[in-house]
């Protein structure tokens, strides 16, 4: 297994519980560390049921991954591995046209069982603090949320420590097909030696594409920053008030305890670092923040680069040859696929033609 972002870790995770045996390689695993170059930006966002399409992979994967989330979560909550959540998320509309796109959308769920609803702009202003004056109305998902993402990705490495998975912090340099007589499918070379391995998963984000252009599967990948930013609100403002994390037209807002609050996004394409500009519009909500949140103390703020797949939709899950699966290119929702993601690992892994 290459990369133990959250979705590396995810899958070596769910390997080592159907008794695999998994070795997680990743330079930043020193230390007992998980990776968080792909990850680091990442608020945590659960949007399975509002997702507005019904059908298709990305529905499918979104829905497997919310009930999957909840199971792992109870599971590695009674081996003393709690991970943080977040119930409800409300996403903004911001303009009428939206809100009644999201009257539809709640009418669809409601008939699939799905406890969406609508607010209206007046529902909207009673909520404390005051969200955008902009906005049209929301939908409010109670089964949708938020989860921590770097308690969830500890909890992950150290139980899958406890039950069996290997790791070495090392930087995997290339990829060679094995040889015949016997030999395994896969060598994997490390700077800190040698590796054999009858299947290879890759899960290196930005860093997938050159370790797999020498074996002649191109599946380019663009970066786009993300950024975020955890913010001191003013006395008596308290977000945890409302009733979930909030999504206002492409900016989340994610209530933390003590009075603070996450605001992150991904805006900004092609870029190492974020630019003031960019961060002073999250920062403002794009000309929309309310006057508490301009109140607001910074406390800090921090980046990552995600992997978007060119020419192909997010995410990358392919069986590029026998043994060979690449897991990348998730984009926005690695916290959010990361559990179907590794069932659909498991899955090939277990079929009889494997």
């Amino acid at each position: 297994m290459i990369g133990a972002g959250v979705v590396g870790l995810s899958v070596a995770w769910l390997l080592c519980q159907h008794g695999h045996r998994v070795q997680l390689i990743d330079p930043a695993l020193a230390q007992g560390q998980s990776s968080q170059a792909g990850s680091s930006a990442a608020l945590g966002l659960v949007m399975a049921q509002v997702f507005r399409r019904s059908s298709g992979r990305g529905w499918r994967l979104r829905q497997q991954s919310l009930a999957l989330w909840q199971q792992w979560r109870q599971l590695l909550e009674e081996r003393g591995h709690g991970i943080p959540w977040r119930s409800g998320l409300l996403q903004l509309a911001s303009n009428e046209q939206e809100w009644l796109a999201q009257a539809r959308l709640v009418e669809e769920r409601q008939k699939q069982g799905m406890p969406l609803r609508l607010l209206n702009k007046a529902e909207l202003q009673e909520l404390t603090p005051a969200l955008p004056a902009a906005a049209a109305g929301g939908l409010l998902s109670p089964e949708d949320g938020q989860i921590d993402p770097l308690p969830a990705m500890q909890a992950l490495l150290h139980d899958g420590l406890r039950h069996g998975l290997l790791t070495q912090a090392a930087r995997v340099e290339r990829l060679e097909r094995g040889g015949s007589g016997g030999d395994q499918r896969w060598r994997i070379h490390t700077d800190a030696g040698l590796h054999h391995s009858d299947w290879l998963v890759v899960a290196a984000g930005l860093g997938s594409p050159q370790l797999l252009q020498p074996l002649g599967h191109a599946r380019p990948q663009s970066p786009v920053l993300g950024q975020a930013l955890e913010l001191q609100l003013p006395a008596g403002c308290d977000a945890e008030r409302w009733p979930g994390s909030v999504s206002w037209d492409g900016i989340n807002l994610v209530p933390r305890p003590g009075g603070r609050l996450w605001l992150g996004a991904t805006v900004e394409p092609g870029l190492s670092t974020g630019s003031p500009e960019a961060l002073a519009e999250l920062r403002q909500l794009g000309g929309h923040g309310p006057d508490w949140l301009r109140e607001a103390e910074p406390l800090r703020h921090w980046q990552g680069l995600r992997a978007r797949p060119d020419d192909r939709p997010a995410p990358l899950l392919e069986q590029l040859e026998p043994g060979l699966l690449l897991t990348s290119g998730h984009y926005r929702n690695g916290v959010l696929l990361a559990p179907a993601t590794a069932a659909w690992v498991l899955q090939l892994l277990e079929q009889p033609s494997a």
